[in-house]
């Protein structure tokens, strides 16, 4: 019987909890999770005025002839060629979005919804290949369709993903037989 009443005794109240503390937790917690997001954005203002020297991009003739190809997909963003680490944000270079690109004799029109629309004239394609990452993307290995242009004195490489990847390899083949022609008219 001494034994229950001991146990008795010893019980005690769940502790209250104490809200101001978890408030302040809770605030503290918000404002770092601001802090670093005002902070990336920064970095991303500070490298769009790094790259301000980018000249504007081109845009797509009244008449670029008949479609050679034409494909629907995400444009998932521009580095520097050879870099595919090295995002390009200025000019709106820098923003994913849906693509729908349309290559003719002209060049390769990149029509984006909700983003800048660009045009990389037939002259300024150099290359076209299938890769598996581009700033911040990883697929698998081809996942991806990479095209290398010039631009002003800079080489770039943008990054598309079809939505039926089976037509990347088509891309490559047409664009190819584009750089070649257009490098044995030069």
């Amino acid at each position: 019987m001494t034994s229950l009443i001991l146990l008795a005794a010893e019980k005690e109240s769940a502790e209250v909890t104490d809200w101001a503390a978890r408030i302040g937790w809770v605030v503290g917690l918000a404002l770092f999770v601001a802090l670093v997001y005002w902070l990336m954005r920064e970095g991303w203002k500070w490298r769009g005025t790094l790259q301000s020297d980018l000249p504007e991009l081109h845009s797509a003739p009244d008449d670029p002839g008949p479609a050679t190809l034409t494909m629907s997909g995400r444009y998932h963003g521009s580095t520097t060629a050879g870099q595919w680490l090295d995002r390009i944000v200025a000019r709106g270079l820098g923003t994913r979005s849906r693509a729908e690109l349309t290559l003719s004799d002209a060049g390769l029109d990149v029509v984006r919804p909700g983003a800048d629309d660009f045009f990389i004239p037939a002259d300024a394609l150099r290359e076209a290949r299938l890769d598996k990452g581009i700033a911040g993307k990883v697929l698998t290995e081809g996942g991806l369709l990479v095209i290398t242009w010039q631009h002003g004195d800079r080489l770039i490489d943008s990054g598309f993903r079809s939505d039926h990847a089976a037509e990347h390899t088509g891309w490559v083949d047409a664009l190819t037989n584009m750089i070649n022609k257009t490098e044995g008219a030069r």
